[in-house]
């Protein structure tokens, strides 16, 4: 009877131990290579300040240290409303494992820049417009001159927006054995890093020295960044992303009025706080 017993004990500790461990080697999570994820999410920015250089017929001048904000638009449900989803500052992005670790994405990075105005900044350069033009109030050489930057003399806003068009290779990390996570099928901790390059091809919202209204898509430049954030992923499927994202923004091309000869230049850093929503499966 002992023996009976030690040996219905021993074969259910092996099938229970067999049956764990051949259910963890096939946890959906276990392997991410050949899965597509997709994601859409919202962002806070900030910005360095930076020289912005304005060229055209006429005129030749720099505004030095500009500082700018961005155009956050809160908790909103313009967020998930397809006629208004470029209203806020978003963020999508479609992606691939290459392998379990790695993976490539192409996204889009809607951020807004609006230049503060009416706050003194040295201007370099010189403003010769022709007497008729409304702009010509603003003639004369800036030789380091101390000037208000109003909304008459200049309103400079990439809002809708700065939109940074990046490919990115990321790896990303299983940290859930660190919580003592095993059944990760329901619940998953990792942690992402990564590197992108990217395009910028923003709609800039300007009126510069009295000529008409400017607000038309360009390409204007290009821009990279780094990564790193934490990744949830519920339910093998659904995963919520915290990302910090910071880079650096070469606009060397920016259309400022309908006179294609009209440019500007401009050369900062940006930092993005990000969270996401989004999916991932296999075809």
């Amino acid at each position: 009877m002992f023996r009976y017993s030690l040996k219905i004990t021993l074969t259910l500790f092996i099938t229970l131990h067999l049956t764990t461990s051949f259910g963890q080697d096939t946890l959906y999570t276990k392997s991410n290579k050949g899965k597509f994820f997709i994601s859409w999410g919202g962002n806070r920015e900030s910005y360095s300040r930076s020289d912005i250089r304005f060229q055209g017929e006429n005129y030749d001048f720099t505004i030095e240290n500009a500082s700018a904000s961005d155009k956050p638009k809160g908790w909103h449900i313009d967020y998930i409303n397809p006629a208004r989803m470029t209203i806020p500052q978003t963020n999508f992005k479609l992606g691939y494992f290459i392998t379990d670790h790695y993976s490539i994405s192409i996204g889009v990075d809607h951020m807004k820049y609006v230049m503060d105005n009416n706050r003194k900044k040295t201007v370099n350069g010189y403003i010769n417009l022709p007497i008729t033009d409304q702009g010509a109030v603003f003639n004369g050489t800036y030789n380091g001159t101390d000037y208000l930057i109003s909304e008459d003399f200049l309103l400079f806003e990439h809002t809708d927006g700065l939109n940074y068009i990046n490919a990115e290779f990321s790896r990303q990390d299983d940290l859930s054995y660190l919580f003592g996570i095993t059944n990760t099928d329901n619940f998953q901790i990792n942690i992402n890093e990564g590197i992108g390059l990217g395009l910028l091809y923003p709609k800039t919202n300007t009126t510069l020295l009295g000529k008409d209204r400017y607000d038309n898509f360009h390409v204007s430049g290009f821009g990279a960044a780094i990564k790193v954030g934490l990744n949830f992923t519920f339910f093998k499927h659904f995963f919520i992303t915290t990302d910090l994202k910071g880079g650096f923004i070469n606009m060397n091309t920016i259309r400022t009025t309908k006179n294609a000869k009209d440019t500007a230049s401009q050369k900062f850093f940006f930092l993005q706080r990000i969270i996401s929503l989004g999916g991932i499966f296999r075809l």
